[in-house]
């Protein structure tokens, strides 16, 4: 895992905030479902000081194999409008459903999930 990374590009964005961040994880998307992590509840919560975005995320399952891909996606979503990021897994409380916005079970039922 990479716990933090830096760009150049990133240089004078002290003043992202958290809107900002979650708008950029909205282009990671869950390669199993097709859906982002955002509208599929996998966000936790998003914090932004002095240039660093720490982001609170979970997993569908704790067990995911595609872990290392949701994690290069997300630093290559921040990488552009960040100092400094980093994710935070959390695993309490477990994701379920529920925490699936209503876009996200738009999506889902798009694509055949009957929510």
């Amino acid at each position: 895992m990479q716990p933090e990374a830096q760009s150049d590009a990133a240089a004078g964005s002290e003043h992202v905030g958290e809107a900002e961040v979650i708008e950029a994880l909205k282009d990671v998307i869950d390669p199993e479902l097709g859906i982002n992590v955002v509208d599929l509840g996998l966000i936790y919560g998003v914090k932004v000081e002095n240039g660093e975005a720490v982001v609170d995320m979970t997993l569908t399952s704790a067990a995911c194999p595609l872990t290392d891909v949701l994690e290069e996606q997300t630093f290559a979503a921040l990488d552009p409008i960040t100092e400094a990021h980093r994710i935070n897994w959390v695993w309490m409380p477990p994701w379920g459903m529920e925490m699936i916005t209503e876009d996200g079970r738009e999506q889902l039922r798009a694509i055949g999930f009957n929510l």
